[in-house]
């Protein structure tokens, strides 16, 4: 049918959006490529979409397979083409076999914005995101993919007619209403935005669980600007904002992370010490260490040498307390050591008639095998075929499954042995440092993956704050998960430093300094420093991953340290840090009423906060000291 020119206005269009025809039921779903345009028809906008004429024909559909759990098995011939278990694996196969478009008139639609009700994000266990329209009668639209970008900028231009507000009751689901003032006013009447609450919006996350070996993990970037922005900050200026003008963050439900509105001052140059090389200078008479701050300022800002690490390690993860003599040091060794060997009879007297009925203790058994004949090989101490270092990471991963019996074994484990059998070289100090690192980490590895989660929508708030160019581009690839920081985070960047630097890097971290979450602002530093390379690029979610990937082994491990720290203090003298980001931090702790922060000390972090503000003050300033 012909459209008059006077009648017909073309605002928006984009190629590459796939029309899912059945998202849910299908193993192999099969797409149709096609436009999405908004159009003014005598003056009244519609959102269309309408699949590829003659030329699209040729166009090849795209197939998704599904994982875990609904309709169909995971393709167990897919190569992903890096080491599976620690990549996030997508699950979109291009071209495996071709699928004729079928004839989709049918499928077209052209929907009034009038009448359009809500969009929403979701993924149907499938490996991308997929945007749902559902109109006034409750009608939903079939999901569309972006499979070439473009949902920023649809959302960019829908903006011009109605205003997508997050619903209260499901993060995932944006509310459109109409540009006038009685409809936005009842829109944050709806969202609580006006009173105490709102700030909490912050910890309303998207699941978006990605295919990986170790399950899924959260995919965190919605984030209101008055969710993140300080308290005592007015949230009436969005209501106040002009329609007509331009937004000032990307706004893309249930997937950006919008602009905290914060102007944080310059970041101060940082400067490395040497490495802790004396220790007894700080035992009294009776061996008790004197001055363990100081000490762990010398480690946090210098690492240790080699020769004092085996003493000192044994003090940072908590096998002997820093207020044990030499006497109570050797007692509690002996009692140690008994403890160790009763676990490992356990697992070393089941025979393998027993072995055969205990599912669990087998399968403990065949991952730390396979992990262990892998794991740091091209390390002296564990290369070769009869090496006895790798007798010992195998018999103490096994006895630490008989002091864990919830958690077990869980893959990367052997990763945050190694290290420390390498330094104590001795099977029972190895193990009991393991359990203080563990008491660390332990989260981590738990089937649920919270902790993960938690981690990653920590990550996602410090980095928007800090860079927020940086997490626009990220969202606008499909990154904005920081789904490729999952294997730092996991074994605390394990894989990514050399095994000498992470030697260092580790005992840096088990300092605690200056905060318990200095780990996420060492993923800021090297984020930040591979910005230049990502932002303005022509990288996808795919090569983004690639690259992260390939900075294995290539970065300089004493930059990024003072990177990280120059973060900390450049937050830190913020005089209106966001709340959430004080958070992150340990600057700040929620009241009882609150979800439970990690351990912290309220009059510790506040001290800590002037100490830094006072140290960075100026560039010609000494290096700040933490508590």
């Amino acid at each position: 049918m012909e459209q008059n020119a006077e009648d017909y206005k073309l605002i928006f269009e984009k190629e590459g959006v796939y029309l899912h025809t059945n998202a849910k039921r299908s193993n192999h779903d099969t797409t149709i490529p096609g436009f999405i345009r908004i159009v003014e028809r005598a003056g009244l906008p519609a959102l269309e979409w309408s699949p590829l004429e003659d030329q699209g024909r040729s166009a090849p559909a795209v197939l998704y397979t599904k994982k875990d759990g609904e309709a169909g098995e995971e393709d167990t011939n897919f190569d992903p083409g890096y080491e599976p278990d620690w990549a996030v694996i997508s699950t979109v196969k291009k071209d495996r076999e071709h699928v004729p478009v079928k004839d989709s008139g049918q499928w077209s639609f052209s929907l009034p914005l009038s009448e359009l009700y809500s969009l929403r994000k979701a993924r149907f266990s499938l490996g991308r995101n997929f945007l749902v329209l559902t109109s006034r009668g409750g009608h939903p639209l079939p999901p569309l993919h972006f499979h070439r970008g473009g949902t920023r900028e649809l959302l960019r231009a829908l903006q011009r007619y109605i205003i997508l507000d997050q619903s209260p009751v499901d993060g995932r689901l944006f509310l459109a209403y109409p540009h006038d003032s009685g409809a936005l006013s009842q829109s944050f009447d709806k969202l609580q935005l006006l009173d105490d609450g709102g700030s909490d919006l912050v910890s309303r996350f998207i699941q978006d669980p990605y295919a990986t070996t170790f399950g899924g993990f959260s995919k965190v970037t919605n984030f209101f600007k008055v969710a993140i922005r300080h308290p005592e900050s007015t949230l009436h200026s969005r209501a106040a904002q002009d329609p007509g003008l331009p937004p000032q963050a990307d706004d893309e439900p249930g997937f950006e992370l919008i602009t905290c509105g914060v102007e944080l001052g310059p970041r101060p140059d940082v400067t490395r010490g040497p490495p802790l090389d004396k220790w007894g200078m700080f035992l009294d008479p009776e061996g008790r260490v004197k001055n363990p701050e100081k000490i762990k300022e010398l480690v946090f800002r210098g690492g240790i040498t080699p020769s004092l690490r085996k003493e000192a390690w044994k003090f940072l993860l908590g096998f002997y307390p820093w207020n044990s003599t030499t006497k109570e040091r050797e007692d509690i060794l002996r009692v140690k050591t008994d403890e160790y060997f009763r676990m490992k009879v356990q697992w070393k007297s089941v025979s393998e008639e027993q072995e055969m009925r205990n599912s669990l203790l087998r399968g403990y058994r065949s991952l730390i095998e396979r992990d262990v004949s892998r794991t740091d090989r091209n390390n002296t101490f564990f290369s070769g075929n009869d090496n006895p270092g790798l007798t010992l990471l195998n018999d103490v991963l096994m006895t630490y499954c008989m002091y864990n019996f919830d958690l077990g074994y869980v893959q990367g484990m052997s990763d945050l042995l190694s290290p420390l059998l390498f330094v104590t070289q001795n099977e029972v100090e190895s193990f009991w440092c393991l359990t203080g690192f563990m008491e660390l980490v332990h989260q981590n590895f738990e089937e649920s993956q919270e902790a993960m989660k938690q981690q990653l929508l920590q990550l996602s708030i410090l980095l928007k704050a800090l860079d927020p160019e940086l997490c626009d581009f990220l969202d606008s690839q499909d990154s904005g998960s920081l789904c490729f920081c999952f294997r730092w985070l996991l074994i605390w960047f394990k894989r990514e430093f050399s095994f000498n630097d992470i030697l260092i890097l580790w005992e840096v971290l088990w300092t605690r300094l200056p905060c318990d979450n200095f780990h996420l602002l060492i993923a800021c530093s090297i984020l930040q420093s591979q910005r230049g390379e990502l932002i303005g690029s022509d990288h996808d979610f795919n090569t983004i991953l690639k690259h992260i990937n390939e900075l294995t082994m290539k970065l300089d491990l004493q930059s990024v340290l003072r990177g990280a720290e120059a973060i900390y203090l450049q937050l830190v003298q913020c005089k209106e840090l966001p709340l959430k980001v004080q958070e992150v931090l340990g600057l700040y702790v929620p009241s009882s009423s609150d979800e439970e922060s990690p351990d912290s000390q309220a009059s510790e972090t506040q001290h800590l906060l002037s100490q830094s503000q006072a140290g960075a003050a100026s560039s010609n300033a000494a290096p700040p000291t933490y508590p």
